[in-house]
């Protein structure tokens, strides 16, 4: 028995490798570096700017919201609460980690509402990014 399990190792083995060598070679045959973007993406972004500020302003809605509100920063907080209260120390810790995240997300969706808010304005003065190509 143990002269066949050494001989499917040894053919698994070798298949493995050839499997490897052929797609390796294969690969690096015909594989030619992906261009890269002719362009800033300025008109589509231009496009996208009323879509992308009502998902921040909904993201911000559901952040400040009340203790009632599921993914708000309140809500969390009345956990991290709850479970220092029950001594739940572990539990407590990795909420707060969570909350100090969502907490800084709040200040990122902030100073991203004030960059598209430069954007919006750069579209509205180039064309809706047609005179930057």
């Amino acid at each position: 028995m143990n002269g066949r399990r050494g001989a499917r190792t040894l053919f698994a083995g070798l298949a493995a490798a050839a499997v490897l060598t052929g797609t390796g070679g294969v690969a690096a045959a015909d594989s030619t570096p992906a261009p890269g973007p002719t362009g800033d993406g300025a008109q589509a972004l231009c496009k996208r700017v009323p879509k992308i500020d009502r998902r921040i302003q909904r993201a911000l809605k559901r952040l400040d919201a009340g203790a009632g509100t599921r993914g708000s920063v309140a809500r969390l907080q009345q956990r991290v609460d709850n479970a220092k209260q029950a001594g739940h120390t572990q539990i407590a810790t990795y909420l707060q980690d969570r909350l100090d995240f969502r907490k800084s997300l709040v200040a990122t969706l902030n100073q991203r509402q004030k960059d598209l808010n430069d954007v919006r304005t750069w579209c509205r003065d180039n064309n809706g990014g047609k005179a930057a190509s």
